[in-house]
């Protein structure tokens, strides 16, 4: 599973996700991308999930990029337990992904192969998802 390795704080407040990506919004490493249509927390679980269909599926050929890292912790209180005592502890890692963010990569293969590892990749994923070709990104 992903998480960093060292934090500045142990607990962060939930903040809000307003407006669209603008960074990692376009494809820069590989040769296709699948892109986020909307907002949501993806955790490191579901990330790993993705990846291994990714893989799998493409049988270990060409190159993937994992482009969002989940740097936020998410805490919560123990099931049946009374309000107040402050914040829970932290139980998992979210990565935070706004509409337009590029979060996986694959390069080295046939587009109709990746197009097929995307689409199985996100539906592994909570949220809406559309594949992208980098040439869908470089202007006329």
């Amino acid at each position: 599973m992903l998480s960093p390795k060292r934090v500045k704080h142990r607990k962060v407040q939930r903040g809000n996700m307003p407006g669209n990506a603008t960074r990692g919004n376009t494809v820069v490493f590989g040769d296709y991308g699948l892109v986020a249509l909307d907002r949501m927390w993806i955790t490191n679980r579901q990330i790993e999930a993705a990846r291994v269909a990714m893989n799998r599926h493409v049988k270990r050929g060409g190159k993937l990029w994992i482009r969002i890292f989940p740097d936020k912790p998410y805490s919560k209180k123990p099931a049946e337990t009374r309000m107040g005592k402050g914040k829970g502890a932290p139980e998992y890692w979210v990565a935070v992904v706004k509409p337009g963010t590029v979060m996986f990569e694959l390069g080295g293969i046939d587009k109709k192969l990746a197009e097929e590892a995307m689409v199985l990749a996100g539906s592994k994923l909570p949220i809406k998802t559309k594949f992208v070709a980098r040439s869908d990104f470089e202007l006329a």
